[in-house]
């Protein structure tokens, strides 16, 4: 894996905060994190070389079940990787106990590090193995009780940090993106023939790519919780916001604060709005989803002033929602981030384009799921939902009676008591000039629209539950390419015509739509968003207040 485990990270952050610099400047937290990933870029598989000449008899694993009985809901993993390497010791060669099984077990013993505020079954009994192996003066034999617990442990480990919390909780914060399917049996033993000299970065965790990013940053924010000095950052009276070129020493507390965050590469004690401090405040603000004009204003303290503690939280929780998502896609996909209110084009899980969109705004949220883009609609009509029709259309015809022609509206039948309306086709129809299905129970779809400014606000939370995109030409000709008969001047042209026109795409295109108010970006930057739909707090209950003994 490319990161530390935790416990590890933790005594270099430490140890290499209380050393003083040559210029008695204290180390960023960024140059602290590279020298802790420099140090401990460690992976549970290493460099091992299967044997196949140490073994143990079958019989052995049902006496360890009933030694230790909280193991049997993984009984049928262990068996079946035992029976498929005809049970040979898969954490011992000739020479004793493995790397992978140090490494693995650092892991398991510092749950922390994978945000997780719960333990394996028999933690204390692993680590007592371990220690008496090791002390063993002929420790160079393999182990059957170490072997069998080393690796229930991992697929104790494998269920509790790469699948998360069990469904109900999930539905219950309204995420319905199907849970990933990943064979734990299978996993450890690719992981386990790895071939020598191997690139050490062959196997990644089985988790979406965001959750080994999200990691590297635990240690970081709970140093600077542990720290406890998080006071709040206030403007000067008469002063509604610091700009370039102003002076004051409320500009060092922000200075000291931009330094500990990572975004200030050196701790001076300059009351100065100089160069230096405006870019890295113009990089908290891209950060934090802030319009980057450098202006330090209270919407800008306010995200300074969020304690790490809560940040914190804000990390594990999207770590998390990375567990349920799936670990890699192949081919080309759409991913829509509704807290970042961006719609993000992939090719293999790399970044081709992203675009802003409109997501519903907190009474109209945007559902969380995933479904298959499968065609376009170019100009197309906007069958007006009955909620609508009821809340806005009828109330408008009865103030005028012109609402429907002046809206471009027209009324096709009746049901349930309620007119059906739909808005004809053209510039001024509310989901513009194209839309692109893909079918699902929750009617969400993304459209074009004619209110093109709301793309350029901060916060774009202003829909009815569908997402409006701001680049719908260049989506249409993305999701079109293929097809040679639509070009950019055809697809131009269909948008225009004024008459419906619905296209099958060849080949459907996966979209996912998801909830990250964490995540970090392509310059390996973390990001953080605003909780729109007040879905991270409820999770971070579920999560930090679990039993500390179950999983």
């Amino acid at each position: 894996m490319k990161h530390p485990w935790w416990c590890l990270f933790v005594l270099v952050l430490l140890s290499a905060c209380h050393q003083k610099s040559p210029n008695n400047k204290r180390p960023s937290a960024a140059s602290l994190r590279r020298e802790a990933l420099k140090q401990w870029d460690k992976t549970i598989p290493g460099n091992f070389s299967p044997q196949t000449s140490l073994r143990f008899d079958s019989t052995y694993l049902r006496g360890f079940l009933e030694q230790y009985p909280d193991m049997v809901r993984y009984e049928s993993d262990i068996r079946k990787f035992y029976s498929k390497r005809q049970y040979a010791f898969a954490w011992f060669d000739g020479k004793g106990l493995i790397e992978p099984a140090g490494n693995l077990s650092d892991r398991i013993l510092n749950l922390a590090g994978e945000g997780l505020n719960k333990s394996t079954p028999y933690q204390a009994v692993l680590d007592s193995l371990i220690h008496n192996y090791r002390e063993n003066s002929g420790a160079h034999k393999a182990s059957k009780p170490l072997e069998l617990m080393l690796t229930a442990q991992y697929f104790a480990f494998a269920k509790l940090a790469w699948q998360g919390i069990d469904e109900s909780p999930e539905k219950a914060n309204d995420w319905f993106v199907p849970r990933k399917k990943v064979s734990y049996e299978q996993y450890l033993d690719s992981m386990l023939q790895q071939k020598p000299n191997h690139s050490h970065n062959a196997y990644k965790d089985p988790v979406y790519r965001q959750y080994d990013h999200l990691r590297a940053f635990i240690s970081q924010y709970k140093h600077l919780d542990e720290r406890g000095v998080w006071p709040a950052i206030n403007l000067d009276k008469s002063i509604k916001s610091f700009k370039y070129g102003d002076s004051s020493e409320t500009l060092v507390k922000i200075r000291r604060r931009l330094y500990a965050l990572g975004d200030l590469k050196s701790d001076t004690l300059s009351p100065s709005y100089d160069s230096t401090l405006f870019k890295a405040m113009q990089q908290f603000q891209e950060r934090h989803g802030i319009n980057p004009d450098g202006a330090i204003g209270p919407g800008t303290l306010s995200e300074l002033n969020i304690s790490p503690n809560q940040r914190l939280r804000q990390i594990i929780v999207n770590m998390e929602r990375s567990r349920w998502l799936p670990a890699s896609q192949q081919g080309e996909y759409l991913g829509v981030n509704i807290p970042e209110f961006k719609l993000h084009i992939y090719r293999d899980d790399s970044l081709l384009w992203s675009t802003n969109v409109v997501v519903g705004k907190a009474l109209h949220e945007t559902v969380i799921f995933s479904g298959n883009v499968k065609y376009v609609v170019f100009s197309p009509y906007w069958n007006v939902p009955p909620s609508i029709v009821k809340a806005e259309i009828v109330p408008g015809m009865k103030r005028n009676s012109n609402y429907l022609i002046a809206h471009h509206m027209e009324v096709t039948g009746n049901s349930g008591g309620l007119p059906v309306v739909r808005q004809k086709p053209g510039p001024a129809n509310s989901l513009g000039l194209v839309k692109f299905l893909f079918p699902n129970s929750h009617n969400i779809y993304l459209h074009d629209s004619p209110a093109k400014s709301l793309y350029n606000e901060t916060s774009r939370a202003f829909s009815h539950g569908c997402i409006r995109v701001s680049e719908p030409k260049r989506l249409a000709e993305f999701l079109l390419k293929k097809d040679s008969t639509w070009t950019a001047e055809s697809i131009d042209k269909a948008m225009h015509l004024g008459k419906e026109k619905t296209v099958t795409l060849k080949q459907t295109v996966p979209v996912f739509i998801a909830y990250f108010t964490a995540f970090v970006d392509r310059r390996g930057r973390l990001n953080f968003r605003k909780d729109i739909y007040k879905r991270d707090e409820r999770l971070a209950e579920l999560l930090l207040n679990a039993n500390n003994n179950s999983n």
